[in-house]
């Protein structure tokens, strides 16, 4: 699979996962695919677990991809998830196995102000 089908295949995922369409969602992944979530402990396997554990969160979700870097096999996205109208940022990395993510790892962090200490070094957007 070329890096164009690839990154179409992925923001067709990010797409349908701000929509809430679950279906194709998780139409980007292999039935034996493999969600990390490090900072919970959580490993999630096949896809149908992975899609059922999306369908069964009770928040309302936003997606906003910031951007896609990537080729070949190994894909990184950066996007901010907002639950409930409160924004975390996010990390995806997916490895993918005969054009279907094989595994995902996303990572998480809440907004913060910047340290006193620097404040007056940064830009803030």
């Amino acid at each position: 699979m070329d890096d164009r089908t690839v990154r179409t295949a992925l923001e067709r995922h990010w797409e349908a996962s701000d929509a809430s369409d679950f279906d194709v969602e998780h139409e980007i992944y292999a039935e034996d695919a493999v969600l990390y979530y490090p900072q919970s402990g959580e490993r999630i396997r096949g896809r149908q677990n992975i899609q059922e554990s999306r369908f069964v969160q009770p928040n309302r979700k936003r997606f906003t991809v910031r951007r896609m870097i990537g080729g070949g096999d190994l894909w990184v996205t950066e996007f901010i998830l907002t639950y409930d109208d409160v924004p975390s940022y996010a990390v995806s990395i997916m490895e993918f196995r005969e054009g279907l993510v094989a595994n995902e790892t996303q990572y998480f962090a809440d907004r913060f102000e910047p340290a006193p200490s620097r404040a007056h070094l940064v830009d803030r957007r």
